[in-house]
This record gives structure tokens, C-alpha cells and sequence, in this order.
């Protein structure tokens, strides 16, 4: 085997296992505390990134997974992708998120169609998505569920 490969795995393994003890400690109980973990896992990145938080059903994050890295404009996201993962962590909800590198909040088009498929599929697996956000490089952020505004509210990541 290459000498890299080892380290690397290890140093992913490590990797994945405090991201997954870190985000058990989270309870999600607004869509400041959803956007706050979604900030810090994709929000400074200078390409799009769309990530899920697998949450459990006392309303705690389980599990966060990247699903997909674009480019500064757009992130291809398949609700398979999505929904894969919500599976395998026997999430009972998801919150889905992307970050715009650009530091706009608004949802494109795109965005919304993307949003409206994933609640679709996620009824019809019973894995309801229950928020919909968009976080940039500044404080505020955009939730679906919280009447599809854009807050300016989000402290600065630590």
C-alpha cells in the first residue's frame, strides 16, 4: 500500500469522528442554532458547498455530511445523495443547507426548485427536510422555515 494512504485514512477516520461527537452535542432548536452549525461547517468556503445535518428525533444533530462542492456559482445536489445518507444515519429529519460565496442571501431560482424536490422526496420517505437555509462569508442567513426571510442575526464563526 502507499505510504500516504495510511496516514490519510487515519487522519480522515479522526476526522469524521469529532465532526460526528461535536455535532451530538447540538441541539437544533431554532434556525439561528441550524445556520450557526451550517456556517461553521461551509460558510467561509470560496466555492458553494451544500451540506445536510442528519438530526434524530429529539430535534439533535447526529450526523453532518457534505453532500456536494461546486463552484462559486452553482452545486449540483441529487435528492439520492441527500437522502442515501439521511438513510444510513437513521435520521428522523434533516436540515439542508449551501453556502453562496458571493455573500448573497437570496435563493436563485435553482435553489428553490432544489428545495421543493428534496421536501417532496423527503415526504415520501417520511424523512421530513425541515429547514432549508443559506449562510455566507458575513452574519446573516436565509431559512426557509422561518418565513423565507434573510436574518442578520448569525455571530461570526469562533
Amino acid at each position: 500500500m502507499d505510504p500516504f494512504v495510511e496516514p490519510a485514512i487515519q487522519l480522515a477516520e479522526t476526522w469524521l469522528r469529532a465532526v460526528r461527537a461535536d455535532c451530538a452535542l447540538i441541539g437544533i432548536e431554532t434556525p439561528r442554532d441550524a445556520a450557526g452549525l451550517i456556517r461553521r461547517l461551509i460558510g467561509q468556503a470560496d466555492r458553494e458547498h451544500f451540506v445536510v445535518l442528519f438530526l434524530g428525533a429529539k430535534g439533535t444533530v447526529t450526523h453532518a455530511h457534505v453532500v456536494s462542492r461546486g463552484t462559486l456559482t452553482s452545486s449540483l445536489v441529487h435528492p439520492r445523495e441527500v437522502f442515501k445518507g439521511a438513510i444510513l444515519a437513521n435520521a428522523a429529519s434533516i436540515i439542508v443547507g449551501h453556502n453562496h460565496p458571493s455573500g448573497g442571501l437570496e435563493p436563485s431560482q435553482d435553489d428553490l426548485a432544489t428545495e421543493s424536490r428534496l421536501r417532496r422526496c423527503g415526504d415520501l420517505l417520511g424523512i421530513p427536510v425541515i429547514d432549508a437555509m443559506i449562510v455566507g462569508p458575513g452574519e446573516g442567513y436565509y431559512s426557509a422555515s422561518a418565513g423565507g426571510e434573510v436574518h442578520a442575526d448569525l455571530p461570526s464563526p469562533d
